[in-house]
């Protein structure tokens, strides 16, 4: 009796691994070396008070991803596709340059820490490790089939678990942890409420919309759907497994960000270090306070996540640009056969490669990126909810009324705050 309720276990433990793909690849792209350092910068500046927002962006961002994750799969198609059967063709084009602006941003902002961080320990030059990166993940992109891609991305979401280690490693005053958590604190000034558009920016961001549609599309065509007209419509089966899917994704991506606000304030903002520059430099001001420990895990984190960070990024903003011009697209094609989708990827890496010897601030950058994002996301969610509620694209099949709320507020909050920043 025992063996069997053993196996029982291992049989639904080892199916839940199974159906976790797309939406934990997402999930845990959204704590980039962008991420990681918006998320350091506000525990820096503002301590705990803004712990909460980890645990009320999660429903939020999960309602959202799903939502992009359903276009997906019941029109078989990336959002970018389904967009253009609803807004007018010269919105979209700006849309999708706009994400490949912002994205080119981030993975040069995003190359500049994987590169700080392995000098660090490695002691080469950043300059040439960005070079080593930038080309290696180009090339890896290109070369390798989309099987290969997920399944790799898949186990670099583990290199997350290095910042909850690091915030027990600090050992944070739990009373206090647990009250800002629970009790949320009202921004109060300007520089507050900019924080907040960055988190939610960041958090919420416009690639993120893009790539989890698209790569529902990839995966049904690993089954076999090669044609639009074979991967329409999903079953209920399909629908349980994805909210699994983006639930967890989600849920790990705040949970890991609430460890990095929460390090950052009980290190950094307690010994008074409020600006962080560069993300070599919050590693360094980690060390004296934290020990060595802390400052080896932040580092090697930041690599990790950049690996899985820069493809999802260049990839994002070339499923964009492919679905608004209906190009030859997919990680699964080969470059003679999507060439136009793949020098996006290439351009995209290749002008974030540029950012460091053009000498642009990475942290200043990618700060006011995820401002950009915080403030173009809702007029991108506004799009997502009239494709979402439209029974004809949605064959049928469209997002449940609590997800349509939910995607309603996140976008009316989004503009709140965005006007109350610019506002104030």
């Amino acid at each position: 009796m025992k063996a069997r309720r053993t196996h029982k276990q291992k049989n639904s433990l080892r199916r839940f691994f199974s159906k976790l793909g797309p939406g934990l690849v997402t999930g845990a792209a959204d704590d980039d070396p962008s991420g990681i350092a918006t998320y350091t910068i506000a525990g820096a500046q503002l301590g705990t008070s803004l712990l909460w927002t980890a645990f009320l962006t999660w429903p939020l961002m999960g309602c959202v991803q799903f939502t992009c994750a359903r276009i997906g799969m019941v029109t078989g198609e990336g959002l970018g596709a389904a967009l253009r059967k609803k807004i007018p063709h010269w919105m979209l084009i700006l849309t999708a340059f706009a994400l490949f602006g912002a994205n080119s941003v981030n993975i040069g902002a995003d190359l500049f820490g994987m590169a700080d961080a392995a000098e660090m320990l490695s002691g080469l030059n950043s300059h040439l490790l960005i070079l080593i990166f930038g080309i290696g993940i180009a090339f890896w992109t290109v070369r390798c089939s989309y099987d290969q891609i997920a399944a790799i991305l898949k186990w670099l979401a583990l290199c997350l678990f290095a910042y909850v280690v690091t915030a027990f490693v600090v050992k944070p005053n739990w009373s206090r942890t647990v009250h800002d958590t629970f009790v949320p604190a009202w921004p109060k000034n300007h520089a507050t409420w900019q924080t907040l558009v960055a988190i939610l920016g960041t958090t919420i961001s416009p690639y993120l919309f893009f790539w989890q549609s698209s790569q529902e599309v990839e995966t049904e065509k690993t089954m076999g759907r090669r044609i639009v007209v074979q991967r329409r419509n999903a079953t209920r089966q399909e629908i349980i497994d994805r909210k699994l899917d983006v639930g967890t994704g989600t849920f790990f991506s705040n949970f890991v960000m609430y460890f990095i606000i929460l390090t950052a304030a009980v290190t950094l903002h307690q010994h008074g270090v409020t600006s962080i520059q560069t993300s070599k430099q919050a590693a360094e001001a980690l060390r004296p306070f934290a020990g060595t420990l802390a400052y080896f895990l932040y580092a090697a984190g930041l690599i990790g996540v950049g690996l899985l960070a820069v493809p999802t990024l260049s990839g994002s903003a070339a499923y964009a640009f492919a679905e608004t011009f209906n190009w030859s697209q997919g990680l699964d094609e080969k470059l003679r056969r999507a060439p136009a989708f793949y020098i996006v990827v290439i351009v995209s890496i290749c002008l974030g490669m540029a950012m460091d010897f053009l000498k642009i601030n990475p942290v200043t950058a990618l700060f006011w990126t995820a401002v950009i994002n915080g403030v173009l996301a809702p007029f991108l969610l506004a799009g997502i909810l009239i494709v979402a509620c439209d029974k004809k694209i949605m064959r049928h099949q469209p997002s449940s009324m609590l997800s349509r709320v939910v995607v309603a507020i996140v976008m009316l909050a989004m503009f709140v705050a965005a006007i109350v920043m610019f506002v104030l």
